[in-house]
């Protein structure tokens, strides 16, 4: 028998975990191996050992982000309503733009790292999420709600929106109040996909 693996996938996620906390308090530059390591009560070799490098562990933490996304829009129910479906993922986002802000400014902020973005495990994670919203985005199709050939523009439209509402609300703006950042993000939401049935 092979010897056991001595740093598993609970150990990867709680690594992850520490590393989130860290860049939520300090920002990207405040990861550390031997920060990361003592959090978890590990030490520096389980890190190397799992993610390679500091730079590893960022695109760790981006592939984590973009499954989080795509669970969580995949995870929603196709009714009969596609444009409202389309924008409960928009919503899914959103919560986690809200829950996981420190993700969401790696994946959608930190676009100029080509280490993190040339990464298989990253490049795999976000296409995986981009081919769900893809998908919601399609069912407008057989509503008579898009144009066949508009969806890839469409798709590009609706991401654009939810990552510049989201940009917004994490950096306070004064159009957000903690109250009505969800009725903002539906009317908006609303009238993009309203704005696809027209030519």
């Amino acid at each position: 028998m092979g010897r056991p693996r001595e740093h598993d996938e609970h150990t990867a996620t709680a690594l992850l975990k520490a590393a989130e906390r860290a860049i939520e308090q300090s920002g990207p530059e405040a990861i550390s191996i031997r920060g990361v390591a003592s959090d978890v009560g590990t030490t520096t070799r389980a890190v190397y050992s799992l993610f390679g490098s500091k730079q590893g562990l960022v695109a760790a933490l981006a592939a984590h982000a973009f499954d989080l996304l795509g669970t969580g829009m995949e995870q929603l129910p196709d009714t009969s309503a596609p444009d409202d479906d389309l924008i409960e993922a928009g919503l899914v986002i959103r919560r986690f733009a809200l829950e996981h802000p420190s993700l969401f400014r790696i994946v959608f902020r930190n676009t100029a790292d080509p280490f993190m973005r040339s990464q298989p495990t990253v490049r795999a994670s976000s296409v995986q999420a981009l081919t769900v919203l893809k998908a919601k985005v399609a069912r407008l199709v057989t509503a008579q709600l898009l144009d066949a050939t508009r969806v890839d523009e469409a798709t590009l439209h609706f991401r654009a929106l939810c990552d510049g509402l989201a940009g917004l609300e994490l950096g306070g703006a004064a159009a957000f109040p903690a109250d009505d950042g969800e009725q903002l993000w539906r009317a908006g939401l609303r009238t993009l996909v309203r704005g696809f049935t027209q030519p």
